[in-house]
């Protein structure tokens, strides 16, 4: 892997809630025909739809094109579909920048006529008007055909359809995005970057990753603010072994597994604490602020009920 062709490029974003989208230039050879495409897309002020599953990084992507464009040193917005009204999109109307559509789908109906309006207008009226990327997670043409997405909207903001490839097919890219995640993460909580285990790198590999990049950098925040690399992946590692088991490929989803990590996580807070004091639980349910009853409930859950009793 040729780590000296990565770069790490912060695109500015005034999105409403600030910050800035990270976009880091990839190793796999998907994603650099990606970066390729964003290059001339940034040539110009054509419409972009952006398509790819949830967390593949598509406001990324947008905010990539925007960073390298002529309109940089202007606004980049993010607005959420099904947020975005025809009032909030009549308040762009006259603006610069670049406007980047979340989900572009849960748009309104009254918001895709205003949407096919300012995609229509055009330089002789004078005036500055924003650039459109819009973003999907799901196929748009079924729901024209289904007459829940304008037709003329979907040929204005499709001319150019950027798709992204998911985490599992840019494998290569894994490790710069585990780097780079754990070391800004070490950077919000004041913590030393990590050194992770040779078994749990192989895992950030093998795991199929059904939330994409928004997961990783879930998991290595976890490992980050646990400190304890085990504890935090330990809800991953199940989702995995399940997933082993069956062999018939399932999905498994970001809230699955983000439900599978918080379950790992609480078992072994609690047997940790118990086993502080003693397996005294009353003493354990003060430690960990919840009611007597609560942690005798969460014991039975986790099979520990006569455990102490």
């Amino acid at each position: 892997m040729d780590l000296d062709r990565t770069e790490i490029q912060e695109t500015a974003a005034g999105s409403q809630n600030g910050g800035s989208r990270v976009w880091l230039e990839s190793v796999s050879a998907g994603m650099r025909t990606v970066e390729a495409v964003i290059r001339e897309l940034s040539q110009n002020d054509v419409p972009v739809l952006v398509v790819a599953e949830r967390g593949s990084g598509k406001a990324a992507a947008a905010g990539r094109i925007h960073a390298l464009s002529s309109r940089a040193s202007e606004s980049f917005q993010v607005d959420q579909g099904r947020e975005a009204s025809e009032a909030i999109l009549v308040a762009r109307d006259g603006q610069g920048g670049t406007v980047y559509l979340q989900e572009v789908g849960d748009l309104s109906a009254a918001a895709q006529k205003e949407l096919v309006r300012q995609i229509g207008l055009t330089g002789a009226e004078q005036r500055r008007v924003p650039r459109f990327i819009c973003g999907t997670s799901r196929e748009l043409e079924p729901e024209v055909k289904a007459g829940k997405f304008r037709e003329d909207l979907y040929y204005g903001i499709s001319g150019v359809c950027l798709r992204l490839p998911p985490l599992r097919q840019r494998k290569e890219d894994i490790p710069v995005l585990r780097d780079w995640f754990l070391s800004a993460a070490a950077r919000d909580f004041c913590r030393a970057v990590p050194v992770l285990s040779l078994e749990t790198q192989n895992f950030f590999l093998e795991y199929n990753w059904p939330g994409n990049i928004r997961e990783l950098k879930d998991a290595a925040r976890a490992i980050v603010a646990l400190g304890d690399e085990t504890l935090a992946m330990g809800g991953l590692r199940s989702l995995l072994r399940r997933v082993d088991r069956n062999g018939n490929g399932e999905r498994i989803s970001l809230k699955d597994a983000a439900r599978a990590a918080s379950r790992e996580a609480e078992r072994e807070i609690i047997l940790q604490v118990l086993t502080r004091t003693r397996w005294n639980r009353r003493r354990a349910a003060q430690e960990l602020q919840i009611s007597y009853k609560a942690l005798l409930y969460k014991l039975k859950q986790i099979g520990y009920e006569e455990y102490g009793a």
